[in-house]
This record gives structure tokens, sequence and C-alpha cells, in this order.
């Protein structure tokens, strides 16, 4: 049962009845919602990527407990979260089988619905995050109710967007993508394109452009996990975005730039990133707070071949990492936050060495345990093969959106002394 359906307003109610019976069509004519800030250049920003795929029933997705559960069951003991959103603020909250130490109930939001966006985009202006890359997988888009959900969910936050003057840009994500899901992908952005206005930066002048043209990107490239894709296709999105107009961020592992370790033993994909305008390396995973020192050498050659080849590049910061419940394996497989020590250490490196752009892994990931957005330090009681990860003692649920709006501030002032 929706608690929120007791505290809407009549505004955000009517707005609930616009985005549900046109979940298809662009909000900016009916919102006039437009942003004051006309984003041009990734080139001074700091951006996060934004899953959105979160659902719960009675949202209106029809899609259940969807990217909370397990085998279609959300309850003690079937869960893939690890984390726990702080709610205080959401106007639409979801009952949950879970409960906290006292007996009182546990709610959560609904990527679904629009006021949860307009809180996540409130919170990016309060706290200085730039924006965000909207994911957009393609098995997801492929199927009725996927592309549904996730044509909603881009309407709401590209009239959030524009009503909080932030930066917003498609990714689309391949994992999964079998060999014939490149006609889905390129079918999506035309219609993306044409509902959203991204040719017409004075209709929609927060979407992100870059090099002049719209900025897509395309994450998953050149990983060595056998995918059903290759590099075929990807030659084939890239070829099909540029002949569209757009301009390219492409998604590639770690150690693209030497083809080893998680990467494809294959130069095609030097070439592909050449034909791209952004590299974005997924670091993910790949190291802790003490291992993170390895990385700086490689960050910084990464830097150097881009430099040298005409490609911007954007490395990546994570706040940490946690697959216990999605892996079912307790509290085995976590990278810890340390209070944020680790997030700002990554964010204050890439700084120092020069970075013009970042990407932050992710706005709102639970799943992975990434999430930067508000988290709660009281979650619901532990149940075997459920147990939630709690932010530490002493800090605040809004850290980890403070240190991003931090290194914002920090990169545009880093930009502005260089070009004194």
């Amino acid at each position: 049962m929706s608690r929120g359906a007791r505290l809407h307003t009549s505004i955000l109610s009517a707005l609930t009845v616009i985005l549900t019976t046109g979940a298809g069509l662009s909000l900016m004519g009916q919102s006039r919602h437009l942003s004051s800030i006309t984003y041009d250049s990734y080139e001074g920003l700091v951006m996060a990527g934004y899953q959105g795929w979160f659902d719960a029933p009675g949202d209106g997705a029809g899609r259940g407990w969807y990217h909370y559960e397990r085998a279609g069951r959300f309850e003690p003991g079937y869960c893939t979260i690890d984390l726990w959103p702080e709610v205080d603020e959401y106007p639409d909250l979801y009952e949950t089988p879970f409960v906290f130490e006292d007996g009182t109930k546990a709610f959560l939001p609904s990527s679904h619905d629009y006021s949860t966006q307009d809180v996540h985009f409130r919170w990016m202006k309060e706290y200085g995050l730039d924006g965000v890359f909207m994911q957009r997988f393609v098995v997801e888009i492929a199927s009725k109710s996927g592309k549904a959900h996730f044509d909603k969910v881009l309407s709401s936050a590209m009239d959030c967007a524009n009503r909080y003057d932030r930066a917003i840009a498609v990714m689309y994500d391949l994992s999964g993508m079998p060999a014939n899901g490149v006609d889905v992908l390129l079918r999506d952005i035309q219609e993306v394109a044409r509902t959203h206005s991204l040719f017409d930066h004075s209709e929609n002048p927060s979407y992100l452009y870059h090099n002049g043209k719209p900025l897509v990107a395309v994450w998953g490239v050149g990983f060595n996990d056998n995918r059903k894709y290759g590099f075929k296709e990807a030659r084939e999105i890239i070829d099909g975005l540029r002949n569209l107009g757009f301009s390219i961020l492409l998604g590639v592992p770690t150690h693209w730039r030497d083809l080893s370790e998680d990467t494809i033993p294959d130069p095609v994909l030097h070439g592909l990133i050449k034909d791209c305008d952004i590299v974005m390396p997924w670091f993910v995973g790949r190291y802790t707070e003490k291992t993170y020192p390895k990385f700086h050498s490689l960050i910084r050659a990464d830097m150097k071949w881009a430099r040298k080849n005409g490609v911007d590049y954007a490395p990546l910061c994570y706040p940490g990492f946690s697959w216990a419940n999605m892996l079912r394996r307790g509290k085995g497989l976590q990278i810890p936050r340390n209070g944020g020590k680790f997030f700002s250490d990554q964010l204050d490196f890439c700084l120092q060495s020069g970075a013009k752009m970042l990407y932050i892994a992710m706005f709102d990931e639970i799943d992975e345990g990434t999430a930067i957005f508000k988290l709660a330090s009281r979650v619901p009681v532990p149940a075997p093969r459920s147990e939630f990860v709690p932010l530490e003692e002493g800090v605040p649920s809004d850290r980890y959106l403070f240190l991003a709006g931090e290194a914002s501030a920090k990169l545009k002032e880093n930009l502005k002394g260089k070009k004194k």
C-alpha cells in the first residue's frame, strides 16, 4: 500500500496523471520547465550514472518490486539491495515486508514516480552535483514493459533536469545485449531525440552537448567476459550515432589502454575509442582504499593517451561497493566506504591530476552499494541473506552528495584558474 498516495499534493497528482497517460511524450511543452543553464560541454562537470530501475507494487509500472526482489520475492531472505535509502523526503513511499528493530514498517520509493526524480534532481541542485547520465539498458527497452518504464523515468528526469537547472544525458548500457540489439538502440535514440528535442537546445537546454552535438554514452565495449555482442556491433552503434549527429562517450574496461586483464586484447578497441569524443573506463570493484594508489599511474597514463589521441577522458570515482545480498554471500564481498574517505581520495587525486570532467558511479545504485544519494544509518533488522549495510555511525545521510558537490566546485575552480 502506498503511503505516498496520502501525501501527494495536488500539483504532484496532476503531474502524475500527465506522466501516466503520456509516458512517452515530452513534458517540455506541458510543464514549461526550461533550464536557465544551457549545457554545451561535459568539461567542468561532475556527472553521475542514474539507474532508475527500482519499482514497487502499486506504482503503476506493473513490475512489482523490480530490482529490489530476488526470484520474484521481496521479503527477508529474498532481496538484491545492500543499502537502504534515507526516505524522509520522498512524497511517495511503498510499504515493504521489512521492519525496523522497534517493529515499525520499512518503506521504499519507486523510480517510476515523478516525485522520486523531483526529489533526486532537487538534491543535485542543493548539493552542486551537475547532473546525471540516465541509463537505458538495451535488453530492458527491447521489451514493452521495460521500455514503458524507462520512457516514463526519462520523461520525468528530463523535466526535473530543466526544473532544477541540471545537466542530463542518455547512456545505453549494452550488458546482456544480443548481437541484434543494435537496431533496438538506434531506433530508440531517434525516438528519444524526437520526444525530448535533443537537437533543439533552446527547447531542452539541460540536455548535455559536447563538441557541438548532443552527447550519448554507450557503456560496455571491450570487456572480455564473453558478451554476445562484439566490436562489429560496437562499430555499427558508433557509426550509427555519428551519422545521426551525436557526440559519443564510450564506456570501456579498466585496462583498455594496454588491452590486458578485463579487456579483449585487440587493438580494434583503440580505433573505436578514437572515433568517439570521450572515453570513460570502468573502475568499480577494481580497487579498495588501500590499493587505489597503485592505480594513480594507470589513470595518469590514460589521460596522456587520451590527450595524444584527441579524445577527452572522464575518470570514474565510486564511494564503495557491496554485492552481498545479490550474490547471497552474507557480508563477504564489500569495499568499505570509510566514512567517505575512499570516495574523497579518488575525487582529490583525479582533480589534482588535471581531470576536466568526472563520472561518478552511481547516483542511486543500491544493488551494488555504490549509491551517493541520501542513505540510511538506520536499516531494517537483518535476516539470513538479507543484511543491509548502514552508514557508519556519525556519517550524515548526505555525506556523498556533499562530497560530489564539493568536487564539482573544485573542478570549476581548477579550470577557471587555468584559463587566467
